[in-house]
């Protein structure tokens, strides 16, 4: 959540020499996963295909869009407005510096810290807006960081200004807010029938809660760094089988445990190599299970198996359009791939989207494709990695 430091550069140009200078002597893990790739991508225009691992390799991944601004969406504006305002976006309509990102029923939700509140973008209805919580009814965000939305469309979002769990219903309106003075400071949000898993980085723990009251029904973890202990948890998610993976950011790591708290398994250590992180943060799973974790540090988003087994990378820092700049929370959807599909290559077929926030640069959403390419080999792929996607 804080700006860019040296440390964080110095971590990247480690990490990116290292990695990319040795990327042909790792060919194994790329070309056997089928999914590898550390692009320099060269001077190119916005419409270029940008694809991880790049051609010749069978790609996986396509770079699609980018959402930073009202404009980005909303394609026609009224005479009058643009009169009055002209053609530029305004700057209440540009997202400053998002954390938590989610899409549901045709719609982004970016969460700004700055704004602060949450940025719609409807991409259905060509339409954006700024929700911030009405004053008079006690639901004015201070800094909010992420966002869970339910099948019911309610959106839990996590504030660490008011150290609480803001509710608003499927219409932006304010319901109710969850958690006392110290009793918590929550950022990630995960949902889970009836129950709210949220992490608590002043505390060094996982809080579980009762959705509807906001009631604490149990609490696991703590301060260290042995299995099963937590050093500054940010982001978290919940897997199908029962069990959550959490963003042990401050042990440079991705622990997972079952619902009641139970230690399972530790994914990555600190380190420039392959696998490795600096500063792991945002977390997110397919439907088969392979788990994508953001680094706000090496500016990339790493995907593993559910052993743990690297199996590729993506993105870098920069100005162009498909570049990531301290990403945050990356989310996957599969629901919306329809409307996403006129941006891939006519040869591009999407499994399903991923998300990327930065909270650094020009592009703040960045949309990315999973899919095939038609004509392409991926059998020796398939061999090694199951089906990504239903």
């Amino acid at each position: 959540m804080a700006e860019k430091t040296q440390q964080e550069k110095s971590f990247f140009s480690v990490f990116s020499v290292k990695v990319c200078a040795g990327i042909y002597g790792l060919a194994f893990i790329l070309a056997v996963s089928g999914l590898g790739g550390c692009v320099t991508a060269p001077e190119q225009v916005e419409k270029e295909s940008v694809f991880y691992p790049s051609l010749p390799n069978p790609p996986r991944i396509q770079f699609l869009t980018r959402f930073s601004e009202a404009n980005d969406v909303v394609t026609t504006r009224g005479r009058f407005t643009e009169f009055v305002l002209g053609k530029n976006t305004p700057e209440s309509e540009v997202i400053k510096k998002p954390y938590g990102v989610a899409m549901s029923d045709g719609r982004i939700y970016v969460v700004d810290t700055r704004e602060p509140g949450y940025d719609v973008f409807d991409l259905k209805q060509q339409r954006f807006h700024i929700v911030s919580g009405a004053e008079a009814a006690g639901g004015r965000m201070h800094k909010p960081i992420n966002i869970a939305i339910d099948r019911d469309g309610t959106r839990y979002i996590t504030d660490t200004g008011r150290n609480q769990i803001l509710v608003f219903d499927s219409d932006d309106r304010y319901v109710r807010a969850y958690g006392t003075e110290d009793q918590f400071k929550p950022v990630g949000v995960a949902i889970e029938g009836e129950r709210l898993f949220v992490t608590d980085i002043q505390h060094h723990q996982i809080h579980v809660l009762d959705k509807r009251s906001g009631k604490i029904l149990y609490t696991f973890g703590k301060a260290g760094s042995k299995e099963g202990e937590l050093y500054h948890p940010t982001n978290l998610v919940l897997t199908a089988d029962g069990h959550l993976y959490v963003a042990d950011t401050g042990n440079f790591r991705i622990q997972k445990f079952t619902q009641d708290g139970r230690f399972v398994r530790s994914i990555g250590s600190i380190g420039s190599g392959l696998g490795q992180f600096a500063r792991p943060k945002g977390l997110a799973l397919d439907r088969e299970g392979h788990i994508y974790v953001s680094d706000a540090a090496f500016e990339n988003i790493q995907v593993f198996d559910a052993d743990g087994k690297l199996l590729m990378f993506f993105g870098e820092p920069g100005d162009r359009p498909e570049h990531i700049n301290l990403p945050a929370a990356v989310a996957v959807d599969y629901d919306n791939v329809a409307l996403f599909q006129k941006f891939a290559d006519p040869r591009f077929k999407i499994e399903y989207l991923i998300l990327v926030a930065s909270q650094f640069g020009v592009n703040k959403v960045s949309v990315f494709g999973f899919g095939k390419l038609e004509g392409m080999d991926y059998s020796v792929t398939e061999r090694s990695l199951p089906p990504a996607g239903k």
